[in-house]
């Protein structure tokens, strides 16, 4: 084991780019509100709960990497069980004082703690600088690929500095000897049950959860009458809207609506390609999001006249009484996403045609993942384990 009153390690550009960028993706079209107020959140069970469970793969291997780490480092090889993985963004006002990551009664169980920083300090977000209170180093400031890995009891207590600005995202782990509070146990059962039910036509796409997990209140305000859906507000800061047919289901419930066939515009155009809900489609403008420069170097997708049309006068009233329903205030949705990485890309160089072939890329890219689930669940059942296995071939 480590020989240090602050037992810690520090890995520069453990994660490749492509590796934070992919988590990234996955968490601005899937995550929820959090915790604590300001901060949402991707959890891997929620994942499997909205027919997601295709993208708990990325994790996969990166969860076998940073075990054999934490193992290698504190000299505890086989001994560990992940208890939790999750992606954690904050935004602008989440803070935390100090603490130990075992610090409540209910965390006892959890031995080690790992970080991994998948974005930048000063380009993707001001603040939330993290600290310890002892030993060295005593300061982190975030860097994509970074992970920084210690002990989650009291010889490690830390803190962190108030977000100013923008979103500040990590893949967080825990990892404990005690095999009863084992994280992929729990998956299995939720993966063993979902599959039971993967009766639909194109089975990857995603299911949102109630409204309530998707609704964004500032702080530690109460009000019904104030926030957001962060469903409609990620789309929102890049650009687009949300049209439901027929046009006066914005008399709808916000519950009801987040299930429903939707179409997006942007500006005074309408794509006629229906998404089966708010879920579907903010996964492929995410997608769309992380794959832009690979898609300016793509064979031009031609889209037909007909596919992109003019609003009519009647549908643009329907999408400002959606947003009225979605959002109780615009400027709290660009205040907390506004900072997006691709935002001002897609409002300067947006264009339909590489949507479209986002769209395609989007389907080839979720179907080898789910492909990949259906074929790795038995030699999982059987190991009671998520592990990366090797196919034949590949």
């Amino acid at each position: 084991m480590a020989e240090s009153q602050h037992p810690r390690l520090i890995l520069h550009n453990f994660l490749s780019f492509h590796e934070c960028k992919e988590l990234e993706f996955i968490h601005k079209s899937c995550s929820t509100v959090g915790y604590r107020p300001n901060v949402f959140s991707t959890t891997l069970s929620h994942l499997i709960a909205t027919n997601s469970s295709h993208l708990v793969m990325p994790f996969v291997p990166i969860r076998e990497r940073l075990k054999e780490k934490v193992e290698e480092f504190f000299g505890c090889e086989y001994e560990l069980f992940v208890e939790f993985t999750g992606l954690i963004s904050w935004s602008r006002g989440a803070s935390i004082g100090w603490h130990s990551d075992d610090n409540r009664p209910y965390l006892k169980q959890r031995d080690f703690s790992v970080l991994c920083y998948l974005n930048n300090y000063g380009d993707d977000f001001n603040g939330g600088i993290f600290h310890f209170q002892d030993g060295e180093p005593p300061t982190i400031i975030p860097s994509r690929g970074e992970v920084v890995i210690y002990t989650a009891d009291s010889r490690n207590v830390h803190s962190v500095d108030e977000i100013i600005e923008g979103e500040r995202l990590t893949l967080a782990l825990w990892f404990s000897r005690d095999s009863s509070h084992d994280e992929d146990a729990k998956l299995l059962s939720l993966l063993s049950e979902n599959s039971l039910h993967c009766s639909k036509l194109i089975s990857w796409l995603p299911v949102p959860a109630s409204s309530n997990m998707y609704w964004f209140i500032l702080g530690n305000a109460s009000d019904d009458q104030s926030g957001f859906d962060i469903c409609w507000a990620r789309l929102h800061v890049l650009g687009l809207d949300i049209l439901y047919s027929p046009e006066n289901s914005c008399d709808s419930d916000i519950s009801e609506l987040l299930v429903e066939p939707l179409r997006l515009a942007r500006g005074d155009e309408l794509l006629e390609m229906e998404f089966a809900n708010i879920l579907h489609a903010l996964q492929v403008v995410q997608y769309y999001c992380w794959k832009a420069s690979e898609l300016e170097t793509t064979t031009k997708v031609e889209v037909e006249t007909s596919k992109v049309i003019l609003l009519s006068e009647s549908q643009q009233k329907s999408i400002s009484s959606l947003k009225s329903l979605f959002s109780k205030d615009d400027h709290l949705a660009e205040t907390v996403f506004g900072r997006a990485a691709c935002g001002e890309s897609m409002r300067l160089y947006f264009n339909w045609e590489k949507f479209v072939a986002a769209v395609a890329m989007w389907e080839d890219y979720v179907r080898p993942s789910y492909e990949g689930i259906a074929q790795s669940l038995p030699y999982w059942r059987k190991q009671q384990s998520i592990f990366n296995v090797a196919f034949d071939g590949k």
